[in-house]
C-alpha cells in the first residue's frame, strides 16, 4: 500500500515500543511507556513542554504516522502527541500531570496510515538529522530499520554498554573523532566484524576506555580543546599500557555494560518510581455498543475530566452533577432492557461484582457502595447535593456502574 489519511480512534491507536527515541521491551503496553515518557529518565520525551508549545487546539495539519500490524494501528511518529491525547481522554492512568495544559484534542483524529517501509522512510527523514536522535539511537535505526551495517560506534555500545552507561559520550564529535577505527587501533583497540578486538587484557581494556570517558566528561577532550589528542591526554597509567602492549596481537575480549563505569565513578541505581495510581471515572475505558447509552458514557467522561482540569474554579457541589448524571446513565440503559431502574441494577449488580478484583471491592466498601444501597446513592444524587458531592463516593459509584454496563451494553454482550 501506498499513503492514505484516515481517520482513526484515540482508544485503538498503539504507541510504538521501538521508538528511536526510548525503545522499551515489545511486551510493553501503552500504559507502561506513558509511565517510561513520563518518568523521563533520560529527557528524551519532555512531554509538558511539548503540551505548552501545542496551545490550545490540536493541529490537524501533523498527522501521526501509523501502520497497522494485523489489526493493530501502531504510531510509528507523532507518539508524544497521541500520549498526551491518550492522557487528555483518560486512557491512560497518570498522577500529577497538568491535564489542563494538555490542548483539546478530539476523539478521532486523522492519521497517515501506510506501510511499515514508508513509515520507517517518513521517521528517518523527520528525525535522523534534526537533533532529536542522538548519535547512538540514529544508528540504531539505520542499522535495526534501515538495514544498514553496524558504525564502529555501534559496535562500541554493543561490546562495552560505554556509551548508555556515560550519556555524555553520546554526542557526535565523540563518534567522528574519538570512536572511530584508526583513533581506536592507537589505543590497541580494533573491531572485527561485530568483534571487539583489544591488544590489552579485559580490565585494562576497560580502564583505557574510562580513562577516555573521564576525559571528555571533564572536558580536557572536546571540539575546542586537544582535538584528535586522544592518545596524549590519557593518564601516564594508561600510555603505559598502549605502549607496552604495542607488539602484542589483538584479540577478542569480553566487556558489557557492568564493567562500564558511569560518569567517572561508580554509583548506585535508583529505585525505580512507583507512580500512585488514582481512581479513573468508571474504573478504566468503557467498550460498548453504538448507541445513546454508550454516548452518554462519554459525555460523563468528559465532565469528569472538565471537573478534574478545572476543580480549583469550580464550587464544592459540581461533583454533584456527575451523580446525577450517573443516575441518568443507568436509566437510560434500563430503558433500553425494558426493566425499571431497580431491577435492572439489582439483577446484575453481583455478576458485576464478580469481576472486580479485591482492591475494587475494597474501594466499594469503604464508600458504603452495596447491592442494598446502590439505588439509593444513584437517587441521592438528585434530592441532596451535599451528600451527593463526595466525590470518592461518585468514583466508586461509577466503577460498578460501569461494570453493570459492560455487562448489558459492552461489545461483547448478546443485544
Amino acid at each position: 500500500m501506498g499513503q492514505e489519511v484516515r481517520t482513526l480512534k484515540l482508544e485503538d491507536l498503539v504507541l510504538w515500543t521501538e521508538n528511536p527515541r526510548d525503545p522499551i521491551d515489545e511486551k510493553a503496553t501503552d500504559q507502561d511507556i506513558v509511565d517510561r515518557a513520563l518518568d523521563d529518565e533520560r529527557s528524551k520525551w519532555s512531554l509538558p513542554k511539548l503540551a505548552k508549545e501545542m496551545g490550545k487546539h490540536y493541529d490537524y495539519s501533523e498527522l501521526p504516522t501509523v501502520v497497522f500490524h494485523g489489526k493493530k494501528p501502531v504510531v510509528y511518529d507523532g507518539n508524544r502527541r497521541v500520549i498526551l491525547a491518550k492522557i487528555k481522554h483518560r486512557l491512560v492512568s497518570v498522577d500529577g500531570f497538568d491535564t489542563a495544559s494538555i490542548p483539546s484534542f478530539p476523539n478521532e483524529i486523522p492519521c497517515n496510515v501506510c506501510s511499515k517501509d514508508i513509515a520507517l522512510q517518513n521517521v528517518y527523514r523527520k528525525h535522523a538529522d534534526t537533533g532529536s536522535w542522538l548519535p547512538l539511537e540514529r544508528d540504531i535505526f539505520l542499522h535495526k530499520h534501515m538495514k544498514q551495517e553496524k558504525t564502529p560506534f555501534l559496535i562500541m555500545e554493543e561490546s562495552t554498554g560505554l556509551i548508555s552507561a556515560n550519556p555524555h559520550l553520546n554526542q557526535r564529535f565523540v563518534k567522528e573523532e574519538i570512536f572511530r577505527e584508526d583513533i581506536l587501533t592507537k589505543l590497541g583497540i580494533s573491531l572485527d566484524g561485530d568483534k571487539l578486538l583489544s591488544k590489552h587484557s579485559s580490565s585494562e581494556t576497560q580502564e583505557i576506555l574510562d580513562d577516555i570517558s573521564k576525559k571528555i566528561k571533564e572536558k580536557e577532550i572536546s571540539t575546542r580543546l586537544n582535538r584528535g589528542k586522544v592518545l596524549e591526554v590519557l593518564d601516564p597509567s594508561s600510555q603505559r599500557i598502549i605502549e607496552e602492549h604495542r607488539r602484542h596481537k589483538a584479540r577478542e575480549v569480553s566487556l558489557n555494560a557492568k564493567n562500564a563505569i558511569s560518569d567517572g565513578a561508580a554509583k548506585p541505581k535508583q529505585s525505580k518510581r512507583v507512580r500512585t495510581k488514582t481512581t479513573e471515572i468508571f474504573g478504566s475505558p468503557l467498550y460498548l455498543r453504538i448507541g445513546g447509552v454508550s454516548n452518554l458514557y462519554r459525555d460523563i467522561v468528559d465532565l469528569h475530566s472538565f471537573y478534574s482540569d478545572n476543580k480549583d474554579s469550580l464550587s464544592e457541589i459540581f461533583p454533584s452533577l456527575i451523580r446525577m448524571a450517573l443516575r441518568l446513565l443507568c436509566e437510560a440503559a434500563a430503558k433500553d432492557c425494558q426493566q425499571d431502574l431497580d431491577k435492572f441494577i439489582k439483577s446484575r449488580f453481583q455478576k458485576a461484582k464478580g469481576t472486580m478484583d479485591q482492591d475494587v471491592k475494597t474501594t466499594l466498601s469503604n464508600n458504603n457502595v452495596t447491592e442494598a444501597s446502590i439505588i439509593q446513592l444513584l437517587h441521592t444524587g438528585a434530592h441532596n447535593y451535599s451528600a451527593s458531592a463526595n466525590m470518592d463516593q461518585t468514583l466508586a459509584v461509577s466503577i460498578i456502574v460501569g461494570a453493570i454496563l459492560t455487562d448489558s451494553h459492552g461489545k461483547a454482550a448478546k443485544s
